[in-house]
């Protein structure tokens, strides 16, 4: 019936058939396919094919409505030429359209099956302007251009884009090629004038030529890495399969199985086990041949064999604390007794903060064998950190995995040697430390050391935090003044005298007889050495606080009783005191108080050094001169300034003294310190000099075993010093009979062991008018015809 009717009417010239699209904008001069299926649609559809007329292609405002008026339809549309139509199964009709030109709807027309609409042409202007030829070549460049981006265009699109000369089919056939939305297809359809319809096309092409070379050069990257993936993958897939060949796969699949299950057992915080748990997935993706495999797979190992898991706390036996301390250690009371208070603390509060205990004291008295003490006191494992030369911050904190050979620090290696996180870790040698251009390592010992801080101690190879707070620090030093500061008050100070004679007696006959004796082989009947023999190598074979010396010695003298030994197993070697000379030859110190002391201008001083105490002789001599001050010795500041003021009160104390004045401006005093390579130092040598300067010039000897030290005033007050404990120890090795103290260290007597106090006789000076009456002799005691002479 619509065919009937179709035929039936007849359009007059200037109304035309109109077929409403949805998303379709058609261009003049340019083929383009359509697809229609609305029934007015197909009408108008077949009447221009049947009355070979023309048919207007128009875009819909909205794409939803299925019968649109004239409100609903732009108002310019193309005029174009059926060329080819289908009819497909479905209903649908498929045509191939020649756009020929443009129009404007001026209103539709009733009355006909399809919509039908008058219109106005609108001519392509027959004029071509300079601008439009310039606009048309530039867009014939750059639409050249977009073809080669794009991929798979045919080569007669190109050819097509050659031949189109007028510069408006140019632009209409370049507008409708462009990817862009409807609506701007629409605003190019109706933008009438070429050279501003030439301009509106170059600047969208423009626009998608650079996102199209921005995407080719995306693309081109994501090529080239998925390509360089690809080929590492398939070379992974190579090597798996040669590595199965060999029968080497098994090895690394072995290994990541393994650290998995370390990692499994160590015991970790949560957010230290998923970053191994990260670092391993890591490992297992990298190739073995890789030198970053290597490096990693280090760190893990480090990682798992840290004791991260807390022992369980073993319960601390006071009795049998005591009972160590006592078997390993001979005297040291007052050390012994802080030692079982550190030990109780532990007992009733195992979960607090331990202090950091540092014993302070000469070389050979015991300091590190006491750590090994409290350890098993405390039933817990023992490690040594020694720092003595230590010059690098990295070797306390580690150095950064970045670096070649990287490896932990010494506090996170002697854990893992420990393998306890509440070991016993003994810090020694702290005061031996020193700064370089790798920075300071005490200052990373500052963390270690604050029991505020060492909960999360970071070392620079692991990366993540530990805790330290468990660990219970034990610091050794030979000088505390040499311990920086801050390191200092970290630290709870003991300080270790050295042993009396009678305690390195005892100290002998318990321990170091037996240990030298198995040492060397020698069973008890094979050897033995006397008490006189041990009491006369203490005296004339050794001079030191501790014991390590005398230790040395009695192997000497148990390798002579090997060696008789071995040459006849029937002998039974004793050695006793006259054998000393032929076994370590002549005696190698002997006592020159008397020699020394009885001569005027010679005092005895006393002398605090690294190892102990230590007598000091103050020689003095007056020569022909002005009055000037000679100092020999190798003197340091402090004592040269003390022999300055000793002189000067020497000079103020003339006349009470029965010196007459003019002596000081006629002679030269020389002050001598013998053993002169020996650079001495300090402030407690004031009374001594002072005391020699009085015995030369009122020509009396100073009693020759008494010894003496204090520093003095411009005023005669003598003042403090420091040390007492080590000079009186020193002031009994030597044999002295008395000791002349400042009355302000009387105090410090209660540090001295008993047996020193019995056998020493202590005077206490107020001013230098008591060390004169309490160490000159008679004036004129000096004997007849000798002289005085430096020795």
């Amino acid at each position: 019936m619509g065919e009937l009717i179709v035929a039936r009417h007849e359009l007059p010239e200037d109304v035309i058939p109109l077929v409403p699209m949805r998303n379709v904008v058609l261009f003049p001069h340019v083929l383009t396919a359509v697809t229609v299926g609305r029934a007015k649609s197909i009408a108008a559809l077949e009447h221009a094919l049947r009355a070979n007329a023309p048919l207007g292609i128009v875009l819909q405002r909205d794409p939803a409505l299925d019968d649109p008026g004239l409100d609903a339809l732009f108002n310019m549309g193309t005029v174009v030429s059926v060329v080819r139509h289908l009819a497909s199964s479905d209903g649908l009709r498929h045509a191939v359209c020649q756009g020929n030109e443009r129009f404007v709807i001026e209103e539709l027309v009733e009355g006909y099956p399809f919509l039908a609409a008058r219109i106005r042409h609108i001519a392509e202007p027959s004029e071509v302007s300079t601008e439009a030829e310039a606009l048309a070549m530039q867009l014939r460049e750059r639409a050249v251009e977009i073809l080669s981006l794009l991929p798979g265009v045919p080569a007669e699109l190109a050819h097509a884009l050659q031949a189109a000369r007028a510069p408006s089919h140019l632009a209409d056939i370049v507008a409708s090629l462009l990817d862009t939305e409807v609506n701007e297809k629409q605003v190019l359809l109706e933008t009438v004038s070429t050279e501003e319809r030439l301009q509106k096309v170059l600047q969208i092409l423009s626009r998608r030529i650079e996102v199209l070379r921005l995407s080719h050069e995306i693309g081109e990257r994501t090529k080239e890495q998925l390509e360089d993936r690809e080929r590492k993958f398939l070379l992974r897939e190579q090597l798996k399969t040669i590595q199965k060949e060999l029968g080497e796969t098994e090895g690394d699949d072995e290994e990541i199985a393994k650290l998995s299950e370390a990692i499994d057992k160590a015991g970790m915080p949560e957010e230290i086990e998923a970053q191994a748990r990260k670092e391993l997935q890591r490992l297992q993706r990298m190739p073995a041949a890789s030198s970053e495999y290597s490096m990693l797979h280090t760190y893990l190992e480090w990682m798992t064999e840290l004791p991260w898991r807390l022992p369980a706390d073993t319960p601390i036996d006071l009795d049998a604390a005591r009972q160590i301390l006592e078997a390993d250690h001979f005297g040291l009371e007052r050390v012994k007794q802080r030692i079982v208070e550190f030990l109780a603390v532990q007992k009733l509060k195992p979960q607090g903060r331990a202090p950091i205990l540092c014993f302070v004291g000469p070389p050979g008295v015991g300091k590190t064998s006491l750590g090994q003490s409290i350890a098993r006191a405390l039933q817990r494992p023992f490690v040594r950190v020694s720092l003595g030369g230590v010059h690098d911050e990295a070797e306390m904190r580690g150095h950064r995995r970045t670096y070649i050979g990287a490896m932990p620090g010494n506090i996170m290696q002697s854990l893992r040697k420990a393998q306890a996180r509440n070991c016993v870790m003994m810090l020694d040698e702290v005061d031996k430390m020193s700064a370089s251009l790798h920075g300071d390592p005490s200052a990373a010992l500052l963390e270690v050391l604050d029991p505020e801080q060492n909960s999360t101690f970071r070392d620079n190879y692991l990366g993540v935090p530990f805790d330290l707070s468990r660990v219970v620090f034990i610091a050794t030093a030979n000088v505390i003044d040499n311990v920086p500061p801050p390191v200092r008050d970290r630290m709870e100070i003991i300080d270790l005298p050295g042993y009396t004679r009678e305690e390195k007696l005892q100290i002998a006959l318990r321990y170091l007889v037996n240990r030298q004796r198995e040492a060397n082989g020698l069973s008890e009947g094979q050897c033995e050495i006397t008490v006189a023999a041990l009491e006369s190598i203490i005296a004339n074979y050794t001079r030191e606080a501790g014991v390590r010396q005398f230790e040395r010695e009695i192997g000497r003298v148990m390798r002579h009783a090997a060696m008789r030994v071995a040459e006849n197993a029937q002998v039974q070697v004793r050695v006793d005191a006259e054998d000393l000379d032929a076994i370590l030859g002549p005696a190698k110190y002997e006592h020159e108080i008397g020699l020394r002391a009885s001569l005027p201008g010679v005092a005895t001083g006393l002398a605090w050094t690294p190892v102990g105490g230590d007598i000091l002789f103050i020689e003095a001599t007056r020569v022909s001169g002005r009055g000037q001050l000679i100092l020999t010795g190798q003197l340091g500041g402090v004592m040269k300034e003390s022999a300055q003021a000793a002189l000067t009160l020497m000079k103020a104390r003339a006349d009470d003294l029965n010196i007459p004045a003019s002596t000081f401006d006629y002679f030269d005093v020389h002050v001598h310190v013998p053993a002169g390579a020996i650079p001495k130092d300090g402030p407690s040598a004031g009374v001594a000099m002072f005391i020699a300067l009085a015995s030369l010039f009122t020509d009396r000897p100073v009693h020759h075993d008494v010894a003496m030290t204090g520093e003095i005033s411009l005023r005669g007050l003598v003042l403090p010093v420091g040390g007492i404990k080590e000079k009186v120890l020193a002031a009994q090795r030597a044999g002295l009979r008395a000791v002349l103290l400042p009355a302000r260290n009387e105090k410090d007597l209660r540090e001295v062991p008993e047996a020193a106090r019995a056998s020493l006789q202590f005077i206490f000076l107020e001013t230098v008018d008591d060390a004169i009456q309490a160490s000159l002799g008679q004036r004129g005691a000096r004997r007849a015809g000798s002289e005085f002479k430096l020795v």
